[in-house]
């Protein structure tokens, strides 16, 4: 499998063939759709004869959605594949030696539940002559498949989700809503749910759109909230949030915290698995209560509150203005005053008291170069980075390795996102 939905053939000149829909040891007809040279992409057209990881998906929505595109792989092959993606990124970008990359990347660690793990969806929007489609991408990347459920989302909260995709989808039929995606967050510890809409500024309904979508989920969802955006596609930024009924955020339970989201906030899919990150970072950093504590991409403090119990004091930097006012209700509501909340970005609100010990938390653009040096000359003993992309984790370790202060102690792989090929890890790095 590739770093990626597809898995990897050659043609009978060696040339890389990039097939979708295809699993690790199949024979199948594929059908090229793509020439660039040295590689092609294909589609699976028939399976001519089934690789034994070859396994059937348990909806058969996967097969026209996006969002799946390893769940014809057997689990356990999933599992190989990533930590193979992981230690590839580290040979190939790191430059590391491949006996040091495997000595490096542990086995990855299993989500604990396969299906149904995610706690958030997201739903595209397309209109096309008047007619608006709310749905997922499709596989192919063509278009959107008009949703019909979703094996990701707990079965609980999958009814819900179809009831708001009809309730949507009637109300898009009577007037404009400027409607771009939908958001629907659903917590089976605390029992919440939430419903954002993200749409263009302009007039919108909004008693309307509540009603209908609370009398559509029979009261179910504990906060909607509409999310409104400006600006080019691609680089869309948040100007408001309006509730338009309930609470108007979702709160989560992860360990023994309870955390408090808005909308626009980013927060792990998977609950459990975020619950293995926090666990595997207090493992290798091993705090103590005299040791002062830096997180840097802090977001809501799924770090930064596990950090502010077992240190003395930790400097939390976040650049996203919801969730820094997230985490502050977050602290507060869990009665911690021993951390400093900095607004800005990691780089230029890099904290100067030093620290002991430092989390990372980047987004998948990694650590800028800047960043890398000012941790390179840190005190710290040790650092937890928490990467969801490995080549942005590889590029930064050879930084690192450069740097000269700083070498490796372990990567473990961590799947939070099972029938995918996108993989999270907790590297740890410690001072020579």
């Amino acid at each position: 499998m590739a770093y990626g939905a597809d898995a990897i053939a050659h043609d009978d000149g060696g040339r890389v063939v990039f097939v979708s829909g295809g699993v690790p040891g199949d024979v199948v007809d594929v059908r090229v759709t793509q020439e660039k040279g040295r590689f092609a992409h294909g589609t699976v057209e028939s399976v001519v004869e089934a690789s034994p990881l070859r396994v059937d998906a348990p909806h058969p929505y996967v097969e026209q959605c996006g969002g799946c595109p390893w769940a014809n792989l057997a689990y356990e092959a999933q599992l190989t594949a990533k930590r193979a993606n992981v230690t590839d990124a580290l040979v190939r970008i790191g430059r590391f030696p491949q006996e040091r990359a495997e000595a490096l990347v542990a086995t990855c660690v299993a989500s604990p539940k396969p299906w149904g793990y995610r706690n958030k969806i997201e739903l595209a929007v397309a209109t096309q002559q008047g007619r608006t489609t709310i749905g997922m991408h499709d596989r192919l990347g063509r278009g959107i498949a008009t949703f019909r459920g979703c094996p990701l989302l707990d079965t609980r909260h999958d009814t819900f989700a179809r009831s708001i995709v009809g309730a949507l989808s009637y109300l898009t039929g009577t007037r404009e809503l400027g409607l771009e995606r939908v958001a629907i967050r659903a917590s089976t510890r605390t029992d919440e749910i939430e419903v954002a809409l993200w749409t263009r500024p302009g007039d919108f309904p909004r008693g309307q759109v509540a009603k209908v979508l609370s009398d559509a989920t029979k009261g179910q969802a504990t906060s909607i909230v509409r999310v409104l955006t400006k600006g080019p596609r691609g680089a869309r930024r948040v100007i408001g949030v309006e509730r338009l009924l309930g609470r108007g955020s979702w709160s989560e339970r992860v360990g023994k915290e309870r955390m408090r989201l808005s909308a626009p906030s980013f927060f792990q899919v998977n609950t459990k698995g975020a619950e293995v990150l926090v666990d595997l970072v207090m493992e290798g950093l091993s705090p103590t209560e005299d040791e002062v504590a830096m997180d840097l991409y802090s977001g809501v403090g799924t770090f930064t509150l596990p950090l502010a119990r077992r240190t003395s004091w930790v400097s939390a930097v976040e650049s996203s203005g919801p969730a820094v006012r997230d985490l502050r209700r977050n602290l507060e509501g869990a009665g911690l005053d021993d951390v400093d909340v900095i607004g800005g970005d990691a780089n230029r609100e890099f904290p100067t008291g030093g620290a002991d010990i430092i989390v990372v938390d980047p987004p998948r653009a990694g650590l800028a170069q800047e960043v890398v040096e000012k941790l390179s000359d840190q005190r710290a003993r040790a650092i937890a980075y928490v990467s969801c992309d490995p080549a942005t984790l590889a590029r930064d370790f050879a930084r690192f390795k450069e740097a000269g202060s700083l070498f490796p102690l372990a990567i473990t792989p961590v799947d939070l996102f099972p029938q995918t090929f996108h993989v999270e890890c907790v590297a740890l790095l410690a001072r020579r």
